[in-house]
């Protein structure tokens, strides 16, 4: 994945030090429905496992985003079998 300069610019605050707008577990989302595109399901699996890790343990901070955070995992999950299963779906 390759970033525009515009991108970049956005993403570095004053000073040159990165400034991150995604959080982490958005970024391997992000990445799980890429290799889902590519038709990696084996990337996909794996990213699913770390991010379902990420989500599932304890949240340092409660921001109220668990149920969204949750409900993202649980469609990422039914993505996957869909994909891995095709032919499921037509009866």
């Amino acid at each position: 994945m390759s970033q525009t300069d515009e991108e970049l610019s956005r993403e570095t605050a004053a000073g040159g030090a990165p400034r991150y707008s995604r959080r982490l577990s958005d970024k391997i989302l992000i990445a799980f429905h890429h290799a889902c595109d590519q038709g990696d399901f084996e990337v996909s699996e794996q990213l699913l496992h770390i991010l379902e890790m990420m989500l599932t343990r304890r949240p340092l901070t409660p921001d109220g985003t668990r149920r969204r955070n949750m409900e993202s995992l649980v469609a990422a999950h039914e993505r996957l079998w869909y994909l891995r299963h095709p032919n499921t779906g037509d009866q």
